[in-house]
């Protein structure tokens, strides 16, 4: 080969540096493309041209491509004869000055370098080189071709922090993204609450870099601490309002009363990341994908439209919001819009309005803020967590007084299912376990619920049903329910397990049930990781009686663990429910038509 370039560079913090870093991301992908192709013809054809139209770029972010945006020539076009040298090449992302002199490229993301081979083509290919082209072919293909910067917002992550699962998909899918080749930020409080859990930042380190938030009547500062775990970069916001005992939203005495305050500091702090943390070495810059989740991060996409793209930033990043769960809007007196930190004109986009029957008196006008809808309004792309969940929140029972609004943007509402991280749910190399099993060999459960029932101290029968509830401990996952059946459920001679926490109320019904039926009957108050997994392995049977679930994640643990979920048809867990079932009757027929199992 005659020629080897190789294109890495670093993206600067302005509009035109940032646009020429994911543009040259995606001429990479194409080049790969191309000397995949120049590899495979035969010889004496010439060198392959890789040639960007004169057209200019992409349009919109995320958008596609022109089809003559790149064009790949024969080398006969650039020289006479056959074997010829012409001169192929392969310029990415120049940057010029004011003149129109090169003065240097960018490439992104800096986690991922990219590099290319562009040469000129004399002699025969060896048998080598056509081996190593088919080998390298399927992995090629499985690669992301584009790579874009994405940034997480979200007021949990896990491990960091958790209390459902919310905590759980942020905590995992940034990481599958980055294997994808993305370079991907997660941005959450660093909460400090004075107990074991704070260890968990210990892998972070101070930035040493502060910025200035203007909202609530006057300058608020934060900072960032940083850690790369995983090829994912985890920054965490630090303020005085995240350091007091509880959970990310409240206490025993429920919800923390400035959780508006503590919240939009999250925003603000998520939208100048990109900007100003040299992570890695260099910023993200401006050309990002914002993944803002529920309306903790509901500010973000207001905050592109309102303070920034007016100034000529940001305005080729796009925002894409994700619903957890559509019954917690972040809804506020209308008399706080002017603490949010944007400009009046842009009242509207957050105004609510309750109806006549949801006021409390005959004065009350019902003007209140409302931030979950901001981010319905402005954000480009919104995502349930799954399909079922998509359609639900449109419907008045569902929607949460959003349904109309939501209606109205259909053509950018779509639904996707949760995943789950299979390395980490795995009973085959699940740490917690007291032993491992697979679906070949089912032995390993029964000893998991053996040391469950001896753990948790109730009598050892492996025999006896063992029913487990893994959730938060308020209405909407029925929790009700499960303590009004509990009397008639404790006449059998089964065993149940509760682990949660939430709603006081409930939490002193575990106790009391514990205490009623202590050779039953086991209530653990609060989140524990290995006992959640314990659970899942341990028991027979994992109940869901959810009034309304968006996706829900442990009946897909369940699944996994060989744990039969009964839930209620409600959301996406109606669709996988009518899955399971679907499959039981498959494996109970093919049972039925083969020789009888004892």
């Amino acid at each position: 080969m005659e020629t080897l370039h190789l294109a890495r560079g670093i993206p600067r913090r302005t509009a035109s540096a940032a646009r020429a870093g994911v543009a040259a991301s995606r001429a990479a992908g194409r080049a790969r493309s191309a000397v995949s192709f120049w590899r495979r013809r035969s010889a004496g054809a010439g060198p392959v041209v890789l040639r960007r139209s004169a057209g200019g770029g992409f349009g919109g972010f995320g958008g596609s491509p022109p089809k003559d945006e790149f064009a790949v020539e024969d080398g006969e076009r650039e020289s006479e004869g056959e074997g010829g040298s012409g001169g192929g090449g392969l310029v990415l992302g120049a940057e010029r000055d004011a003149s129109g002199a090169v003065v240097g490229f960018s490439l992104a993301p800096q986690t991922r370098p990219d590099y290319v081979e562009v040469a000129g083509a004399e002699g025969e290919k060896g048998t080598d080189e056509i081996k190593e082209t088919e080998e390298t072919e399927g992995e090629e293909e499985a690669q992301t071709k584009l790579s874009y910067n994405i940034v997480f917002v979200t007021a949990e992550a896990a491990p960091y922090s958790k209390t459902g699962g919310l905590g759980d998909v942020c905590g995992s899918l940034p990481i599958a993204l980055a294997a994808r080749g993305h370079r991907v930020m997660v941005v959450s409080p660093r909460y400090q609450n004075g107990t074991v859990a704070d260890e968990r930042y210990a892998g972070a380190v101070d930035l040493g870099h502060c910025v200035k938030v203007h909202c609530f009547g006057g300058v608020q500062e934060v900072s960032f601490f940083h850690e790369y775990r995983k090829g994912v970069d985890w920054v965490f916001v630090d303020h005085p309002s995240y350091q007091r005992p509880g959970n990310p939203y409240g206490d025993s005495f429920g919800a923390f009363g400035d959780n508006q305050f503590r919240f939009t500091l999250l925003c603000h702090a998520a939208c100048e990341a990109p900007l100003v943390l040299p992570l890695g070495g260099f910023t993200y810059g401006e050309n990002c994908l914002f993944l803002v989740n529920d309306w903790h991060a509901g500010l973000v996409p207001v905050l592109l439209g309102a303070k920034y793209r007016p100034f000529g930033v940001y305005k080729d990043a796009r925002s894409v919001l994700v619903i957890h769960n559509l019954a917690h809007q972040g809804v506020e007196a209308a008399v706080t819009y002017k603490n949010l930190g944007l400009p009046p004109q842009w009242y509207k986009a957050l105004e609510w309005v309750f109806p006549t029957w949801a006021r409390t008196h005959a004065l009350d006008t019902g003007e209140a803020v409302n931030v979950l809808k901001g981010a319905i309004v402005t954000a480009d792309r919104i995502l349930t967590v799954s399909k079922g969940y998509s359609w639900e929140i449109t419907t008045a029972e569902g929607g949460y007084g959003l349904n109309e609004l939501l209606s109205s943007r259909k053509f950018v509402l779509s639904g996707i299912t949760n995943g789950i991280d299979i390395t980490e749910w795995d009973p085959s190399t699940d740490e917690y376990l007291a032993s491992h099993y697979c679906v070949s060999d089912l032995s390993g459960k029964v000893q998991c619920k053996i040391a469950l029932q001896k753990e948790l101290g109730l009598p050892i029968l492996p025999d006896c049903p063992l029913i487990g509830f893994i959730g938060r401990l308020d209405y909407q996952k029925g929790i009700d329910l499960i303590s009004s059946a509990m009397p008639e459920l404790m006449e059998d001679d089964i065993q149940f397990v509760m682990l949660g926490s939430g709603d006081p109320r409930f939490e002193e019904w575990m106790r009391a049930a514990e205490s009623t039926y202590k050779e039953k009957f086991r209530g653990w108050v609060g989140f524990n990781v290995p006992i959640s997994h314990k659970i899942t392995a341990g028991c027979d049977i994992l109940l869901m009686p959810s009034r309304f679930e968006p996706c829900g994640l442990n009946q897909l643990y369940a699944m996994r663990y060989g744990t039969v979920p009964v839930v209620h048809a409600t959301g996406d867990l109606e669709t996988q429910w009518t899955t399971l079932t679907h499959m039981l009757m498959k494996a109970v027929a093919a049972v039925l038509d083969g020789p009888f199992l004892h």
